[in-house]
């Protein structure tokens, strides 16, 4: 029998059909780019690993797919295409007259996560404008990028405006340290209000405190930029963003665009206006662009650039034929959300705050082998599901919104908003070892058992220790026992099975609890229901 190679993994095979509508999309965008003055260029798919090193981009090197060549260099398959035109334009466009309108269609390459349906390739469309600066250039930039959404065949679909200088304002009148401003950077970004209500307490006294404990959620119509003008006086950020705006509503194009002040991403790279592109039918920005000012500086060509980058791939995606819907609604019917929930005594939990809401949870109270139900009297559908599903769910936008525990979000990692502590099936991470061991007194590399190594691998990453972690599926106090390991790291409520075993916790990891998380573009395209949902629930929480 003849033995087949699979392919790796984030990678596919495309055939007729999937190839001519991915061609048709690129063709779309790169006329569009074309009738606009904008020329074609391309670079390497390898470059070196010390070019994205030196530009000071933000891609995490663990997301790069290296190489090393013959002389011991290391190299990286293309992870994104402006920092190798920043290097090129530097180079061998220095000596033209500006501004340097380049267009691409090229595959970027990624490092896909393990069984989560990533891609590690992507192809990519996009624009750079070199040498421009001001309202004017932002202006064209996002002109550009809706008309290539629409240019793909996109109907619904809108941008979100953000502007990297409103951030750097308001921590800068806090006087925030470094580490304090990119840890309220990650919180912000994630809309985890939560922790960002309890690290911001301190500067509650203060305006700029109060506005950075609203941003994340100021977004939606120019609204926002009135609320976020009557936080911060001071800003001169909120006036450029209201003249942008005019701008593009004097063009025609107002209806196209929103705002989003908490678009924190990536502080260092971009400097000025930001924005992402959200579209019906897929479960992430299907666009991204802003102003990086410093990027060219860095190759020895100090000059203002702004573009974006279309994902060729989630646009066709959005084109193709909506999947029939997982609710009991008719098709014609307002958007229902999807909220997945965590079988077991979450699930329970989770329909205790819902019938506290007024929701009619009958149907998941006795939910038989149907794992999909829709509540009679609220526009919501409740999908049951494992707590590693639910994230799953929740991350590919096949539902809007999820409840898990922060222990499965520790573990997964996540790429969604997690914006409510429920208080509910509260626990903790602790490590544990048999009685009478003294597991700091040693030298040696301590070997540590347990079903979350992530959680475990940071939690002695942060200690500056080095362990052996083995992963264990089942009951993970028999690890110790056996004297297979050390000792554990596992979920702890009171004690008893440890205790019952011969182990003692002798520190604690992490506090958990189950959090309310929401898909990144539904937040965008739901906000009105999405806010709603969250406000009742946040009413509705025990104590």
């Amino acid at each position: 029998m003849k033995n087949t190679i699979s392919l790796p993994e984030g990678t596919q095979d495309r055939l007729f059909e999937e190839c001519q509508e991915r061609r048709q999309v690129q063709r779309a965008l790169t006329g569009l780019f074309q009738a606009r003055g904008y020329r074609e260029v391309s670079t390497p798919e390898v470059e070196f690993y010390d070019l994205f090193i030196q530009s000071g981009n933000p891609l995490p090197q663990e997301q790069m797919l290296k190489i090393i060549d013959r002389s011991g260099r290391i190299l990286v398959m293309r992870p994104d295409c402006t920092t190798p035109i920043a290097r090129m334009a530097a180079a061998k466009l220095k000596d033209l007259s500006q501004p340097q309108k380049l267009y691409y269609d090229q595959t970027v390459f990624r490092s896909a996560h393990h069984h989560r349906g990533s891609r590690g390739e992507i192809a990519q469309c996009g624009v750079e404008l070199l040498g421009a600066q001001g309202l004017e250039a932002d202006a064209q930039v996002l002109t550009l990028a809706a008309d290539s959404l629409e240019a793909a065949g996109l109907s619904r679909f809108h941008i979100e405006i953000g502007h990297m200088g409103f951030f750097r304002e308001l921590t800068e009148a806090l006087g925030l340290s470094r580490q304090e401003t990119e840890t309220l950077r990650g919180l912000m970004e994630a809309k985890n209000y939560a922790a960002l209500t309890d690290h911001l307490a301190p500067y509650q006294d203060r305006a700029p405190g109060r506005a950075l404990q609203r941003l994340p959620y100021l977004f939606g119509g120019p609204e926002v930029l009135d609320e976020a003008q009557a936080l911060f006086p001071d800003t001169q950020v909120i006036p450029y963003l209201r003249a942008l705006y005019a701008s593009l509503t004097q063009a025609g194009d107002g209806h196209r665009f929103r705002f989003d002040l908490g678009l924190v991403h990536q502080i260092d790279y971009y400097t000025g206006v930001i924005f992402r592109g959200y579209a019906q039918g897929a479960g992430d920005a299907v666009l991204s662009g802003g102003r990086y000012d410093n990027l060219l500086a860095a190759f020895g060509a100090d000059a203002p650039a702004t573009g974006f980058a279309a994902d060729v791939d989630a646009i066709c995606g959005c084109l193709r034929e909506a999947p029939a819907d997982l609710g009991e609604s008719g098709g014609d019917a307002p958007h229902r959300l999807k909220i997945a929930l965590t079988k077991g005594r979450l699930q329970d939990k989770s329909v205790e705050l819902f019938e506290r809401m007024g929701l009619d949870c009958g149907p998941i109270r006795d939910p038989g082998r149907r794992l999909v139900h829709a509540l009679p009297n609220y526009p919501l559908d409740a999908v049951l599901a494992k707590a590693p599903d639910v994230i799953t769910y929740v991350e590919h936008g096949v539902c809007d919104l999820g409840i898990v525990g922060k222990d499965t979000i520790l573990e997964q990692g996540s790429s969604f908003y997690e914006v409510l502590d429920l208080g509910m099936g509260k626990c903790r991470f602790a490590l544990a070892v048999k009685a009478g061991t003294d597991f700091y007194g040693t030298y040696k590399t301590r070997r540590v058992a347990s079903k979350y190594p992530q959680v475990t691998r940071a939690f002695f990453e942060k200690k500056g220790m080095d362990v052996s972690i083995i992963k264990i599926e089942g009951s993970v106090e028999l690890a110790p026992i056996l004297n297979l390991a050390d000792a554990i790291v596992d979920i702890v409520e009171t004690g008893a099975t440890l205790r019952e075993n011969g182990l003692v916790p002798i520190e604690d990891v992490q506090q958990v609890s189950a959090r309310l998380i929401v898909n990144t573009a539904s937040m965008k395209l739901y906000k009105e229901e999405i806010l709603s949902f969250i406000g009742q629930c946040q009413e509705n929480l025990e104590g």
